[in-house]
C-alpha cells in the first residue's frame, strides 16, 4: 500500500534535477522571443534565434550530446575520404586542388545537416548563453558541453582513422592520398597551427550566424564557408584529427604529436577564434539594443 506514494515522490523529485540555463526568460516562465517585428533589429533576431538553439544544446542529456558527438567525429572522417578520392581520380586534371578541396566540405554538410554535434559549431552556438548571463551555472553548464562534445568528436576521429587503416576499404593510391593530405598539416609549427585555427574557427562561426537568415540556401552556405577553410590550408580541430590520428596509426607519426604541436594549438585557435573574436563582437553589437527593448517593456 505505501508503494505508490512513494511512486509519486520518486517521480516527483525527478524534474528538480534537470538542468537548466540561468536566463531572465526561464524565471519569468517565458520562451526566448526570436520575433524580428518585436526585437530592435534583424541581427537581434538572428543573436536570440542562435542563443534559443544555444540553450538546448546546454541543457541536452549527457548521453545524448556524447552518441552525437561521436557521430560527428565518424562523419567527419567523409571529408579526409572525399579529399583523398578526388585526390587521386583528378591526378593531371587542371585546377585539381580547386575541385579537390569541394571533397572537405562533405564531412560538415553530413554533420551540420544531421544535426550532429560538432565542437567548433558550439563555440558559437553554446556560448551566447553564457555571454548573455555570464555566472557560474552557465559557465559549467559550457564547460559540461564543450568536454562532452570534445570526447565525443575525437572518440570517433579515432575510430574512423583506425577504420581507414586497417580495413582492406581503399587502394594504395587513395592510402597514399590520405598520407600525403595528413602531412601537408604537420608542416606547420605550432604557431601557425594557431593562428590557422584562429581563422578557421572564426570562418566556422559565421557560418553559423548565417544559418537562421540561410533558409532554403544553407547547404551551400555550408559548403561556401568550409570550402574557404579547405582552400586556406586552415587547421580544424575535428577534421584534422581525423588526418593526424590517420597518420599516427599508419605509424608515420608518433602520438604525442598529435597532441602537441597539433591538437593544443589548434584547440585553443578554434575556440579563441570562434568565441573571444566572433561570439563576442556578435554578441555586443546588439546586448545594448536588446537592453534598451527590454527596458521599454
Amino acid at each position: 500500500m505505501n508503494d505508490e506514494p512513494h511512486k509519486d515522490r520518486i517521480v516527483d523529485e525527478k524534474p528538480q534535477s534537470e538542468l537548466k540555463v540561468d536566463n531572465d526568460e526561464e524565471k519569468q516562465g517565458k520562451e526566448i522571443n526570436t520575433d524580428e517585428d518585436r526585437l530592435p533589429s534583424r541581427a537581434a533576431a538572428v543573436h536570440e534565434i542562435i542563443r534559443m538553439e544555444g540553450t538546448k544544446e546546454l541543457e541536452r542529456d549527457v548521453w545524448a550530446l556524447l552518441w552525437s558527438a561521436v557521430a560527428a567525429g565518424l562523419s567527419m572522417g567523409a571529408s579526409l575520404m572525399a579529399k583523398g578520392i578526388f585526390h587521386v581520380k583528378l591526378d593531371g586534371v587542371p585546377g585539381a586542388f580547386l575541385l579537390e578541396n569541394f571533397g572537405y566540405t562533405l564531412g560538415f554538410i553530413i554533420v551540420i545537416m544531421a544535426r550532429q554535434q560538432l565542437f567548433t559549431e558550439n563555440t558559437l552556438t553554446a556560448v551566447l548563453p553564457v555571454m548573455n548571463k555570464p555566472n557560474r551555472t552557465n559557465l559549467l553548464l559550457l564547460m559540461r558541453l564543450w568536454g562532452l562534445v570534445l570526447l565525443g568528436n575525437l572518440i570517433g576521429t579515432g575510430l574512423v582513422a583506425f577504420i581507414f587503416w586497417h580495413l582492406p576499404v581503399f587502394d594504395v593510391q587513395t592510402r597514399e592520398a590520405f598520407v600525403s593530405i595528413s602531412q601537408k598539416v604537420m608542416e606547420n609549427s605550432p604557431t601557425e597551427m594557431f593562428a590557422n585555427a584562429v581563422v578557421s574557427g572564426w570562418i566556422i562561426a559565421t557560418m553559423v550566424w548565417m544559418f537562421p537568415s540561410a533558409g532554403a540556401a544553407k547547404i551551400w552556405v555550408i559548403v561556401i564557408m568550409t570550402y574557404l577553410v579547405a582552400i586556406g590550408d586552415l587547421t580544424h580541430i575535428v577534421v584534422g584529427s581525423v588526418e593526424i590520428l590517420y597518420l599516427v596509426f599508419s605509424g608515420h607519426l608518433h602520438w604525442q604529436e598529435f597532441i602537441y604541436p597539433f591538437a593544443v594549438p589548434t584547440l585553443i585557435g578554434n575556440i579563441i577564434g570562434g568565441t573571444f573574436i566572433f561570439a563576442l563582437i556578435s554578441h555586443a553589437q546588439i546586448r545594448s539594443e536588446l537592453d534598451k527593448n527590454k527596458g521599454k517593456k
